[in-house]
């Protein structure tokens, strides 16, 4: 039961970032815009499609997890500091919110790695 709770832990933490980068595709010069409208050169949108799917799927499959969720974490906290720091606006609280927590999630992961289900897992092997 651990590993299906660990992978299903691991596809929620990064479906978030898998729909993001979809709707970054699909709104490129509007997701340009809002980035330039924070000082954030809007070239940059391109590496960030890049990590948001990229990694997530990593931490999803196991592979090389820690180092992708260390990578996402940094990510999130950068985005909730540059993004969402805006404490008037509820909105903008709740993001940032939300982006401490995604932290916390990938930081947990960073420290504990995944369970059996994953492509880096620990080959057991049994000796005759």
């Amino acid at each position: 039961m651990a590993n299906l709770i660990d992978l299903v832990g691991r596809v929620f933490i990064s479906a978030l970032f898998l729909i993001s980068a979809y709707n970054k595709i699909f709104s490129i010069d509007g997701s340009m815009s809002w980035m330039e409208g924070f000082g954030v050169p809007g070239f940059l949108i391109y590496p960030t499609i890049a990590f948001e799917i990229i990694l997530p799927l990593f931490v999803v499959i196991g592979y090389q997890a820690r180092i992708s969720a260390g990578l996402l974490a940094i990510f999130c906290l950068a985005t909730a500091l540059i993004f969402h720091f805006d404490f008037v606006d509820q909105i903008q609280t709740i993001a940032f919110l939300k982006n401490l927590g995604l932290t916390g999630g990938f930081l947990f992961i960073v420290a504990n790695g995944t369970k059996e289900w994953s492509v880096d897992r620990e080959k057991k092997y049994v000796r005759l």
